[in-house]
């Protein structure tokens, strides 16, 4: 085969790995949904099985069909959101085998969480209802010295803050990341250098800023509270490794 001949096939494959790709993520082959076989494909789109088997091979390996032995090949995944899951999953792997990747979350947290307050402030009909009951669970559970509870009210109001935005894309992936946002402010929160009512007060005080309109002192207020949340995860962090020493 000539190289131009190559080049060719492998334009056509791409090509149809896309169109198919654009029918799954648009709903017209949802999850659980068969191909339609190679030979199908091959009279539709023009091509050789070959070059369709070589678009199905970019597909599965982007996670979108599986394909089995003696089987039609199905499709996996439907949307941005099941994606992201998979993509969160791979995150909290490299959690598992490098401590210094919970400190990247905190640089994320704080680039996300930051820039949220100005789609909160930019838009109308601002709706703040979700943040005043995770703050009302945080402070029952700050009476109660319930510390699960509280670490999951804490994660709740930066979930909460983030879906008032109104962008759904930075929902979905915010909520995937929202395992590993607990899982830092848990860790976070084990250090005894700040109380509940301390804790409890930073968020207030954010909350009062954004109802205020007050966008650079939210702002300000919002990467100071992630910025000593990160302090606190360097301390824990290497609170754990001399443990592992002795």
């Amino acid at each position: 085969m000539t190289s131009t001949n190559a080049q060719t096939r492998d334009k056509l494959h791409t090509a149809i790995a896309a169109a198919v790709e654009e029918r799954i993520l648009g709903g017209e082959l949802p999850v659980g949904e068969k191909l339609p076989s190679e030979s199908e494909l091959a009279r539709e789109f023009g091509v050789s099985t070959r070059t369709v088997r070589e678009a199905v091979q970019i597909l599965e390996t982007k996670g979108l069909v599986r394909r089995r032995h003696g089987e039609r090949t199905s499709v996996v995944r439907a949307d941005v959101g099941e994606f992201l899951e998979t993509l969160a999953v791979t995150v909290r792997q490299l959690l598992r085998t490098n401590p210094r990747y919970l400190m990247e979350v905190m640089v994320v947290r704080r680039m996300i969480e930051s820039d949220v307050i100005d789609l909160l402030l930019s838009g109308g009909n601002l709706d703040l209802s979700k943040a005043e009951a995770a703050l009302a669970d945080m402070r029952r559970a700050g009476d109660m010295k319930d510390y699960a509870r509280f670490t999951e009210a804490d994660a709740a109001f930066h979930q909460a803050l983030v879906d008032a935005a109104g962008n759904g894309v930075l929902s979905i992936v915010y909520n995937n990341l929202h395992g590993l946002v607990t899982e830092v402010i848990r860790v976070t929160s084990s250090v005894p250098t700040k109380s509940y009512d301390a804790a409890y007060a930073e968020h207030v005080d954010i909350y009062n800023k954004i109802r205020a309109g007050d966008l650079d002192r939210a702002k300000s207020l919002m990467r100071a509270h992630i910025d000593n949340s990160a302090e606190y995860l360097k301390v824990a962090i290497e609170k754990s490794k001399a443990e592992d020493r002795t």
